[in-house]
C-alpha cells in the first residue's frame, strides 16, 4: 500500500489530453507521427459519455469521423451478429475518415463508456497544415482499412467452408 505523504509531489497528473494522445499513439493509425502532431488534433476532438446498452450509431448513418474509446466497452453488431468487442485504447469507424459514406454496422455501449471523437474535417484540415504528417495517416489508413478488409474476407472464408 502506498503513503500519500511518500507520492511525488512533482509529477504532474496526466492530463485527458495527454492520455487521449498516448491512446492515439499508440494505434496504427498514427505510425510515424509525432507525439506533438497527435497532441494538436486531440485539441480537437469531442468527448461523450454513453450509458450501459446506449446505440452509439446505426448501420446506414453518416460517419463523420472515427472513435476512440477512452473508456468502457463497445459492441460492434450487424443485424444480430456481434462482429467484434473493443475496449480502451481500440478505434472504429474509421471508414469515415476517407469517405463521406454511411456507417457499415451498428455500434452499441456494453457498460458506462467514455468516446472520443476525431472528426474527418479537423483531419482534413491538418492534412492541408502538415501534408508530409497527412500522407503518412493516410497511408496508415489505407493499412487499417485493408487489414480489417483482409480479416472479413478471411472470417467469410471460413464461414463459406464449413
Amino acid at each position: 500500500m502506498s503513503d500519500p505523504i511518500w507520492a511525488n509531489l512533482f509529477r504532474k497528473p496526466h492530463s485527458l489530453r495527454d492520455q487521449l494522445a498516448a491512446l492515439l499513439t499508440a494505434t496504427p493509425l498514427f505510425d510515424d507521427v509525432p507525439q506533438r502532431e497527435v497532441r494538436r488534433l486531440v485539441a480537437n476532438m469531442h468527448a461523450r459519455d454513453y450509458a450501459s446498452d446506449e446505440r452509439i450509431f446505426s448501420t446506414g448513418e453518416r460517419g463523420a469521423g472515427a472513435v476512440l474509446i477512452h473508456s468502457g466497452l463497445v459492441s460492434i453488431r450487424s443485424g444480430d451478429v456481434e462482429l467484434a468487442r473493443l475496449s480502451v485504447g481500440d478505434f472504429f469507424g474509421e471508414i469515415a475518415l476517407a469517405i463521406d459514406e454511411p456507417r457499415t454496422a451498428d455500434a452499441v455501449a456494453l457498460e458506462p463508456t467514455r468516446l472520443v471523437f476525431l472528426l474527418r474535417a479537423d483531419i482534413e484540415e491538418w492534412m492541408e497544415r502538415s501534408p508530409v504528417l497527412g500522407g503518412r495517416f493516410a497511408l496508415n489508413l489505407a493499412r487499417v482499412i485493408a487489414a480489417r478488409l483482409r480479416h472479413a474476407n478471411e472470417m467469410l472464408s471460413r464461414r463459406g467452408n464449413a
